[in-house]
């Protein structure tokens, strides 16, 4: 049998629509829909969330996996029938129907008093948003008959320390918080499945549109703010939404004397004359630099199952880095590394930022917090690196609030990410020529390269090196190139 895309219910869907009715609309009708291609990032989060599931079946001996076509739902439920008929110890990916209600289950434990559904996640806790999954598929097993005396969420456990991955998971009951939600379910079924059939239901927009889950169809539904809208406003939070309310849509609309935070304050000033505003201590804030100054970037991979000595689930590990080091006269001198292959990569990238960085009176960074994290964990997973790295993070210092802090152009459209500052202040030098552009896909990248190597042929392992090297240098070269940017309006302050 197979299920029609446009009007069937699954436990996804009715998660969807849960959360907005145009999303489970939109889902169900347009599957080819261009917001739903994965694009690197979200590909890794599809592509960890079924390793996760894997290894959880490894914890259940005996179990039996129904697999096969996912539209053959009478098969799938056929293997199911004879897997609980012939006593299996647990079913994975068990399937049921109810109705128009399709659910599959991650694990399904048999007990001595009753089954055991076990609804596996790739986190570090049982979320909120976890709990209607868990309650629905609790529905349509008691729906079908089947004795189901215990529901559970079975995580990552953050205690969890490679090499040892004996407690990589943990198993929390969350039975009561999910026969709280039953009653509320048939109702709700009915709900979705009117909106299903008929037109593109209405519903307005809010925080629905991003909680539990970012909808990927927001820009059908959000209008087009106008340029400098006041929600742009540095750190405006919530507020917006009340200077909105008392008539003010963009900066140019704000009274002069409305009282914002110092940085908010700037970036009105500057949107309002349309120039650069520079403060008088920009000069005092570069003066502190010494020379010679190693800009410095690091990139990592967060292993949801962690593969490297020491590390706990989800911990941030640097597997490469960029260096540029501004020497006298303006000479600049480039230092990289990228790891290679599943082992360790800690000390090979320790020892590359000590070389990197050694002789540097300053090593400068963007949003330094990240790269001293990196540098404190390289310190501790490698000692004989310990003294040289620390000696590094004495010597790092953040470039992001010397620019927050006395500079605002009025296309930094109320951000001070790297990515919104260069461009603006460095016209011509910007990401978009390269393959990879943000750090969100260069991480997933590096993780398929480092830890799943073997899916890649050895050309497209190379193609993805060149790209990441790439980025990676892009990253410090912009650093350079507005620390020079900045030293030429340091010499002219002003508005």
């Amino acid at each position: 049998m197979t299920r029609s895309p446009g009007t069937g219910l699954s436990k996804s869907r009715y998660c969807y629509g849960l959360q907005c009715p145009r999303q489970l609309w939109w889902r169900a009708h347009e599957p080819d829909a261009p917001e739903l291609v994965a694009g690197p990032a979200l590909q890794a989060v599809f592509d960890r969330g079924h390793r996760v599931g894997a290894l959880a079946r490894e914890r259940f001996p005996g179990g039996i996996l129904v697999d096969g076509d996912h539209r053959a739902v009478r098969e799938r439920v056929e293997r199911t029938r004879r897997a609980v008929a012939g006593g299996a110890p647990a079913i994975f990916e068990a399937a049921f129907v109810t109705g128009d209600l399709f659910v599959a289950v991650d694990v399904l434990e048999r007990g001595r008093a009753g089954w055991t559904l076990a609804e596996v996640k790739s986190t570090l806790d049982v979320k909120a948003a976890h709990l209607p999954d868990v309650a629905v598929q609790l529905h349509a097993l008691r729906a079908c008959g089947l004795d189901v005396r215990r529901a559970e969420v079975m995580h990552l456990d953050r205690a969890c320390r490679f090499p040892d991955l004996s407690n990589l998971f943990a198993r929390d009951d969350v039975t009561a918080e999910a026969e709280a939600l039953l009653p509320a379910i048939p109702d709700q079924l009915r709900a979705l499945r009117a909106a299903l059939a008929g037109p593109l239901p209405e519903a307005a927009i809010g925080d629905r549109c991003s909680d539990p889950y970012e909808c990927p169809f927001l820009a059908r539904c959000w209008p087009a703010l106008p340029p400098h809208h006041v929600s742009t406003l540095y750190r405006i939070g919530r507020r917006a939404a009340d200077l909105v309310a008392g008539g003010h849509q963009t900066i140019r609309d704000l009274p002069e004397d409305v009282a914002l935070p110092a940085v908010a304050a700037r970036q009105a000033r500057s949107v309002r004359s349309g120039e650069t505003v520079v403060e008088p201590g920009l000069a005092g804030a570069l003066a502190r630099l010494e020379p010679p100054v190693a800009f410095l970037d690091f990139e990592t991979v967060m292993p949801a199952v962690p593969a490297w000595d020491g590390c706990h689930p989800y911990e941030q590990v640097a597997v490469q880095l960029s260096c540029h080091v501004a020497g006298p006269g303006g000479r600049l001198e480039h230092h990289e590394f990228l790891a290679e292959g599943p082992g360790d990569p800690r000390p090979a990238v320790a020892g590359a930022v000590v070389r990197a960085c050694a002789g540097a009176g300053t090593v400068l960074a963007y949003n330094a917090a990240f790269e001293r994290r990196c540098l404190e964990h390289l310190a501790a997973a490698v000692p004989a690196r310990r003294e040289a790295l620390e000696e590094v993070a004495r010597r790092l210092v953040d470039l992001l609030p010397i620019v927050r802090d006395h500079v605002y152009h009025p296309d930094f459209g109320g951000s001070f990410g790297l990515k919104s500052v260069v461009p603006a202040l460095c016209p011509g030098l910007g990401y978009a020529d390269l393959d990879i552009g943000e750090g969100g896909t260069a991480s997933a990248v590096l993780e398929a390269l480092l830890l799943d190597e073997r899916s890649l042929a050895a050309e497209e392992r190379a193609r993805l090196r060149g790209q990441l090297l790439a980025y990676c240098e892009r990253d410090t070269l912009a650093m350079v190139r507005l620390v020079e940017r900045l030293r030429e309006l340091a010499g002219r302050p002003g508005r």
